[in-house]
């Protein structure tokens, strides 16, 4: 459906990614991973034709239909949310009109046997592509998305940013494209959503192309993985656990190729040490020649430029006109050679309290969920006791109102009734949900400021270090982070919190 012959993406003097070369076959179920920021969505939008790469080529299949689901939505317009999903179903819609017509044109006599053969084709087609029962899928796909039938009419100015997304995805299963690109598309998904789009998936016969950090569902979703890294793409058969042990294996093997490598390299300089002044003068000069070339081959081609060549046979090609390098130089290569594996850096999130809260951190009394203004109820809280070191999960359907909630607690929204009672010497942060506290115009290093106005710009590097900013993306503006990145930099003004 999709191949691509090296393609780069750079921004300015930064290069993006650079050499991806793969291909996305019919029925393909593709996850990409890779930490934040990698890359991953400038990938999705060139492969789906919405931004032009720095250098090689992508080749689209002739005719290919390709749905693709951004991390956040921009559907506009004053239409329904039905009308939306009808608008996945043009071909269908007009199959529709065309059968009413040749139905009209079957009781003129004069016309009724034209009309009668090209009725009977264009039926046959419209039952194939399950015409009849077009508006039963559209109802079971917003059910499974989480939509309840009062939302079916509601136009999309009324639907929050999550249920757009959500809606954008329902016209995207709805069209039936060749392939879809979802990116992060769990994410405005409850538990049951996510599992009814993992069952969609499984049975549907077109190829998928995936970007998400939730393992479970890409466990269950995909059979090929793509990890982005800074040295590459590369390619992984199986889930996403499968990857997770091919990877550690690739990486064991690598060592101990670098480890027989490095070996082998110290035995002959060994030997050319103990030869160069001796008898055998001819032979260790000899090696020292041919060692000069393997590092040069290694500083052009990495270890893979040897890997599979004997000893003698390392090609003349990448270092036949360079001079034979003296025993010293060689030596301080040899010592300088590192193992080639990129294994990915580990955040560091360390929460520490300043101070000690008392053991009741929350009750509460009669409390009822909802808006003021809207009057009616989201739900009844039944009274609650929440003690210091308890930890709760708060799940729920979409729409059930648990920001809401948690917002009611903060103080951030008053209750309809009832009463909230925070514990005593008790200090709350709060990780919302689409990052909203960050401001864009800041830099990395100005958001922590905001908090630790105290710190030294070493301090606050060293924070951000923690939390995989390093260089010169500290002094990035945080409009130009992407959503992981974002979520990155809140956890570290929360972790500075000291909640």
């Amino acid at each position: 459906l999709i191949t691509t012959h090296n393609l780069g993406k750079s921004f300015g003097p930064n290069d993006i990614f650079s050499g991806v070369s793969q291909s996305i076959p019919p029925r393909a179920r593709i996850a990409i991973v890779g930490p934040n920021g990698i890359g991953k969505t400038t990938l999705l939008r060139i492969l789906v034709g919405l931004e032009d790469a720095s250098s090689g080529r992508v080749l689209r299949a002739k005719g290919i239909e390709i749905g693709y689901l951004p991390q956040e939505a921009a559907l506009e317009g004053s239409h329904t949310l039905w009308q939306e999903c009808l608008n996945a179903l043009g071909d269908l819609l007009s199959m529709e009109s065309d059968l009413k017509r040749l139905e009209a044109a079957m009781s003129d006599p004069q016309r009724a046997q034209d009309a009668m053969q090209s009725y009977g084709k264009l039926q046959h087609i419209f039952e194939q592509k399950e015409g009849y029962t077009y508006e039963t899928r559209i109802r079971q796909t917003l059910s499974g998305l989480g939509f309840e039938q009062d939302d079916y009419h509601r136009p999309l100015t009324q639907l929050s940013g999550g249920q757009r997304t959500r809606a954008l995805l329902a016209r995207l299963l709805l069209s039936d494209p060749d392939l879809l690109v979802l990116d992060e598309p769990t994410n405005h998904l409850d538990i049951q959503a996510v599992e009814w789009l993992e069952g969609y998936l499984s049975q549907w016969q077109g190829s998928a192309l995936i970007v998400s950090h939730d393992r479970y569902f890409l466990d269950k979703v995909v059979d090929h993985i793509w990890e982005m890294s800074q040295t590459g793409m590369e390619t992984y058969r199986g889930n996403y656990s499968a990857y997770l042990q091919q990877r550690q294996e690739r990486w064991a093997l690598r060592q101990q190729s670098f480890d027989d490598v490095k070996l082998r390299l110290e035995k002959d300089l060994d030997y050319i040490k103990r030869n160069i002044a001796g008898q055998n003068t001819l032979q260790a000069k000899g090696r020292l020649k041919r060692l000069s070339r393997t590092l040069n081959a290694i500083d052009k081609g990495g270890l893979d430029a040897i890997q599979d060549k004997k000893w003698s046979e390392i090609s003349d090609e990448t270092g036949a006109k360079s001079q034979m390098m003296s025993v010293d130089d060689v030596t301080a290569r040899i010592r300088s050679l590192r193992n080639p594996i990129h294994q990915p850096t580990r955040l560091s999130l360390n929460l520490k309290a300043n101070r000690r809260s008392g053991d009741l951190t929350l009750r509460t009394r009669d409390l009822v969920i909802g808006y003021a203004d809207d009057g009616q109820p989201l739900f009844n809280v039944p009274d609650l006791v929440f003690k210091r070191t308890e930890c709760a999960a708060l799940i729920g359907p979409n729409g059930a109102g648990k920001t809401t909630f948690l917002k009611t607690l903060l103080g951030k929204l008053p209750p309809l009734s009832g009463e909230i009672i925070l514990g005593a010497s008790l200090d709350v942060a709060y990780f919302a949900q689409a990052h909203e506290d960050l401001n864009p115009a800041l830099t990395l290093v100005e958001e922590i400021e905001s908090v630790k106005p105290s710190f030294l710009l070493a301090e606050i590097r060293d924070i951000l270090a923690r939390f995989l900013f390093t260089g010169e993306d500290v002094f990035k503006p945080v409009s130009m982070l992407s959503g992981g990145e974002r979520g990155r930099l809140a956890l570290a003004k929360l972790a500075l919190s000291n909640a």
